[in-house]
Order: C-alpha cells, then structure tokens, then sequence
C-alpha cells in the first residue's frame, strides 16, 4: 500500500523515479538488505534514505515543482 502511494505522490509530482520489485528482481533484494532494510518503500535521494512513505521528507529533499 505504501509503495503504490509513493509511486503515486512522486508521479504525480512529475518526479522520474526507478521501481525495483524485490519480490522478482534478486538484485533489487540485495541492494534492499545491504542498506540494512527489510520492508518498502525505501526511496533514495541524493544519498538520503527514507524509509517508508514521509511525504515531509520527501518535499524536504525534492525540487520543488
């Protein structure tokens, strides 16, 4: 729920974004784990790390559009 809402927010900002699906994508699961996280959303910005859905942090760190 959270992941779609975050989609949802950051397209609707007009905010470009990768969608890795760590339940298809081995990859993407590593990466997950290697940061430390075992839930989604994780959303990386400029090297910031927020972890689940902050639409605060989120305006904080985007440009504002």
């Amino acid at each position: 729920m959270f992941c779609t809402s975050a989609k949802e927010y950051l397209s609707r900002k007009g905010i470009a974004f990768e969608d890795k699906d760590v339940t298809r994508d081995q990859a993407a699961l590593k990466e997950l784990q290697d940061l430390g996280y075992m839930t989604t959303p994780v959303i990386k910005i400029d090297g910031e790390v927020i972890v689940g859905f902050d639409r605060k942090r989120l305006d904080a760190l985007l440009p504002n559009l």
